[in-house]
């Protein structure tokens, strides 16, 4: 049965007609054309097209307060200061002022598009070539009757607020570039300087001779003897569990943060290390990623190596944690510790370098 099916099927493919034998062509499908035209309400009552354009403005300047507000939120609510509620404000305020502004914005094109915008249905032939005069004349022509028909240059209210909203939706953007600049006081105190400048703030924190390492968060101290080979610590100074909220203790603690390893000796090579800044294999470095400063807190006890969750940067622990990998751009800063008298693990120093990420203005 399947040769039969075959074999006629491989007959009408072969089929070829006789010479004069007449063959009968369907008719091709017939085209409907455009369904009637339907006049929406503005087209028939011009009480209803102006307050269509009244609408339209409308939302478009109401995209323009948004805008304005934004940028006024930066100013009225200064992330600089420090203050948990004007962090928050900034942030909510500035996002409410964005989205006023670009919702605005979207819904007052698409209501002037349904509403006011010619509603004439047309067919657009396709032309096969291109590039002549007559088809840049044509183009031109294009663009005149598209001008006539959305009222672009006759309804000089929605074409100004149009112009305005557009430009004042990028003002907020441009504004917030200013919160990646130093706040400079050159006549300032000293203390004004140093908040100013991006170097001496990262290269001061909380560690410094006799800092005694402590949990976080608990503020418990650590004993080297309490370390087991291969653990990872996370690690504050002591006095910042003194600290209060309203005392900059999230500040310091950003910059203090330190995670803190325990080796086999043998296993940290004196070529790649600095073995005076270790004890006994104990070896602690700034947990703050030199690529954008995210936390550095995945530690693999076979390899030696930690890994930033955010960019996939890895430090080997074993080479004074030297980047094998992603785009971080230096080591992690090491902080140099030892033993006090009663077996504590305190800190040498600060760190000798700027922790956190990378930038220009590091010498």
């Amino acid at each position: 049965m399947a040769h039969e099916e075959d074999a006629l099927e491989h007959e009408r493919a072969s089929w070829k007609p006789s010479p004069g034998l007449a063959v009968a062509v369907p008719d091709p499908v017939h085209n409907p054309g455009l369904p009637p035209h339907r006049e929406r309400v503005t087209d028939k009552d011009p009480a209803a097209m102006k307050r269509a354009v009244r609408t339209v403005y409308t939302l478009f300047y109401l995209s323009l307060a948004g805008s304005i507000w934004a940028i006024a939120a930066y100013m009225l609510f200064p992330i600089e200061s420090g203050r948990v509620i004007d962090i928050r404000d900034n942030n909510l305020f500035i996002g409410l002022g964005i989205a006023l502004a670009l919702l605005a914005l979207g819904i007052g094109a698409i209501h002037w598009s349904k509403a006011v915008m010619s509603d004439k249905e047309f067919i657009e032939p396709r032309h096969a070539t291109r590039g002549r005069d007559t088809t840049r004349e044509a183009a031109v022509q294009a663009f005149r009757d598209a001008n006539e028909e959305s009222g672009f240059g006759r309804r000089t209210a929605i074409r100004g607020s149009l112009i305005a909203a557009l430009i004042a939706s990028i003002l907020p953007g441009i504004t917030l570039f200013r919160g990646l600049a130093p706040e400079s006081k050159p006549n300032g105190t000293a203390e004004e300087q140093i908040a100013g400048d991006p170097v001496a703030l990262l290269s001061q924190t909380m560690w410094k001779q006799g800092e005694r390492l402590a949990h976080d968060p608990s503020g418990e101290p650590i004993r080297a003897a309490d370390l087991t080979l291969g653990s990872a610590v996370h690690v504050i100074p002591e006095s910042l569990a003194e600290l209060s909220h309203s005392e900059g203790y999230l500040e310091q603690k950003a910059k203090a943060i330190v995670l803190l390893m325990r080796l086999l000796p043998e296993q940290l090579p004196a070529e790649h290390n600095k073995l005076e800044w270790s004890y006994n294999g104990i070896v602690a470095y700034s947990k703050v990623c030199t690529h954008v400063g995210c936390p550095v807190a995945l530690y693999e006890q076979q390899t030696h190596h930690l890994l930033c969750p955010c960019h996939q940067s890895q430090f080997d622990v074993s080479r004074s944690a030297a980047v094998i990998f992603g785009p971080a751009a230096r080591p992690l800063p090491q902080l140099p510790i030892t033993v006090d008298d009663e077996g504590y693990l305190i800190a040498q120093s600060d760190f000798t370098e700027p922790v956190g990420p990378s930038f220009w203005e590091r010498h």
